[in-house]
């Protein structure tokens, strides 16, 4: 019987990985591996909003203004909401939540239970956003739109001023201080603009005692280096 076409070619596939293998070549006939282009991310970084963002939609003809901006405390958002009232005083509700640590709160402000201010503060949590007021400002239209209506509608608003709210990674900052003869004021200053602090404070007295900040990942590294320049004669006072 004659051999088929694809085992005359399998048998010349074989000679071949032979005589690869004979010279020295590892494992001839394996097949390539895929390449892998994946590249290996850093976890999630908090965010904030460096500017507020805004937002408008009209829903069954009742008229949310959505805004979402960088916000500390819960005092600060309650500035902030209590201006809205003063800016529209025909509004039904101004609804808000504030997803800042300790001091997050989702207000409903007359909208049934939980169909507003909670989806709005489950959007900035989606989000991965620390430090962000999230505020809309409700006129009734005269049709009502139900539980699960409302709950789309808080939810588009926030969602909608997110789309063009540009976020900034949130960087941990680390105060120090740091005393030094006079004599070494000016390469202070050159050190710590060289590294990016920012300068908060100089007193003069018996010594220069200069304060500033530079994100506290870096710190360590700074003081050793301040410390090698300053051959032992810069000190670090406990506020």
């Amino acid at each position: 019987m004659q051999p088929s076409e694809a085992e005359i070619t399998q048998g010349t596939h074989a000679h071949k990985c032979v005589a690869l293998r004979n010279k020295g070549v590892m494992n001839p006939c394996a097949k390539p591996r895929a390449r892998d282009d994946r590249v290996s991310l850093p976890p999630s970084m908090p965010q904030t909003l460096r500017a507020p963002a805004h937002s408008e939609l009209i829903i069954k003809k009742s008229r949310f203004i959505g805004c979402v901006q960088p916000m500390a405390d819960r005092a600060s958002a309650q500035a902030v909401v209590d201006a809205l009232w003063r800016e529209h005083p025909g509004a039904a509700h101004v609804c808000w939540a504030l997803l800042a640590g300790g001091q997050s709160a989702a207000v409903d402000d007359g909208e049934p239970s939980g169909t507003a201010g909670r989806p709005m503060l489950d959007v900035l949590r989606h989000q991965d956003l620390e430090g962000v007021l999230a505020t809309v400002v409700r006129y009734f239209g005269g049709v009502k739109l139900g539980a699960g209506g409302l709950v789309r509608a808080y939810t588009d608003s926030v969602a909608q001023a997110l789309l063009t709210a540009e976020k900034i990674p949130i960087i941990k900052l680390q105060q120090l201080r740091c005393a030094a003869p006079y004599a070494m004021e000016g390469m202070l200053r050159r050190e710590l603009d060289a590294a990016g602090a920012s300068l908060d404070e100089v007193r003069h007295g018996d010594d220069v005692l200069f304060v500033f900040s530079l994100p506290a990942e870096q710190a360590a590294a700074l003081r050793a280096r301040l410390d090698e320049a300053g051959h032992g004669r810069i000190g670090w006072p406990k506020p």
